[in-house]
């Protein structure tokens, strides 16, 4: 069954954006309002100073005739796509979808577009998704560490599409970089942890070997050699970021001859899991062991009892990685290269 559906913008006065066939163009707004294309251009964009008075004679011409700015006449003219892109390996973790939020927070408000794409890392998906953002002339990528190479990121830096990576070290030829503290963070938590007693304590992460699981486990590491603790192998186990990777992980680490008393996990999805299958197995949380996430997504305080973790301040990343990408497509375009890094927090609740 195919639906067709159409669409109209009409302004307070009711006339539509298309009258007689012909779309409202920026000259018929300066025509009605009294003033040049220029100054019309000048409050669309707010780039350049315009009176109080004029600026709100043209915004109620533009009102009352529903003019919309055609994209692709400016694309045209300026080469730019006015789009941002983001490219995170799974687009279900609310994670993800918070530095979404914030990106198109920043985006919208200089009249830029943010597109989403996902691409797993267990699949062969990143390196089309960056081909094609690419041909599609995207002015700025934030893409995470999850899985791209280095030939990727280089790919995106040849195009002239500007890169902000979330995480990594700063290399200049690589673009900017936005972090959080990942090590410090989990050091935090797990430093909290033996403060509280806990002396044999687990950790699940997410892909061996990808970020940003590697630099919380290093956190997780150097919290318990600073209390003079040792780091079983078997209560370390590599999944996924998943809730399905914490139930798997936390069968493994609890299945352990002598079991932990506290679960460190990577994300909350994970910690999530690690709860599921505690639960299965009868233990009681925090009484028979502790479970903490990390990320602090909205379901951690949801879930029951809820988790200890670290705020890690995704939507604050999205926003730092626009606004570094419209800077470098601005007038600070050609500065060196920088490196944002949030501040952390760490969460207590009631699961450790």
């Amino acid at each position: 069954m195919t639906s067709h559906t159409r669409t109209a913008i009409v302004g307070d006065s009711g006339r539509q954006m298309v009258q007689g066939g012909s779309r409202i163009k920026i000259v018929d707004v300066a025509s009605e309002a009294g003033v040049s294309v220029t100054t019309v251009s000048h409050v669309l964009s707010g780039r350049r100073p315009v009176s109080a008075t004029t600026r709100a004679r043209v915004e109620d011409v533009i009102e009352r005739l529903g003019y919309q700015a055609d994209p692709s006449a400016r694309s045209l003219r300026t080469q730019r796509s006015r789009t941002l892109g983001l490219v995170v390996p799974d687009i279900t973790n609310p994670f993800n979808t918070s530095i979404a939020a914030g990106m198109q927070e920043i985006a919208l408000a200089h009249e830029y577009l943010t597109v989403v794409c996902e691409a797993p890392m267990d699949g062969p998906h990143l390196p089309a998704v960056i081909r094609q953002l690419v041909a599609r002339r995207i002015d700025g990528i934030v893409i995470g560490r999850y899985g791209a190479t280095r030939r990727d990121l280089e790919r995106i830096v040849a195009s002239g599409s500007k890169l902000v990576r979330l995480g990594g070290r700063l290399e200049p030829m690589l673009g900017d970089v936005v972090r959080a503290a990942e090590t410090e963070g989990m050091y935090d938590l797990v430093s909290h942890l033996v403060g509280r007693g806990y002396r044999r304590i687990a950790f699940i992460g997410g892909a061996p070997g990808v970020e940003p699981g590697e630099e919380r486990f290093a956190g997780y590491r150097k919290a318990l050699e600073a209390a003079g603790l040792p780091v079983p192998a078997e209560l370390v186990a590599w999944t996924g970021f998943t809730r399905e990777g914490g139930q798997a992980g936390a069968t493994a680490v609890l299945g352990a001859a002598e079991r932990p008393d506290a679960v460190v996990c990577a994300n909350d999805l994970i910690a999530i899991g690690a709860l599921d299958t505690a639960r299965a197995a009868g233990l009681r949380v925090p009484d028979d062991v502790a479970i903490t996430g990390y990320d602090d997504i909205e379901a951690a305080s949801l879930v029951s009892p809820a988790l200890t973790t670290v705020l890690n301040p995704a939507r604050e990343i999205g926003r730092s990685a626009a606004q570094l990408l419209l800077d470098r497509l601005g007038d600070e375009g050609q500065g060196t290269a920088r490196e944002i890094v949030l501040a952390h927090r760490l969460v207590p609740r009631e699961s450790a």
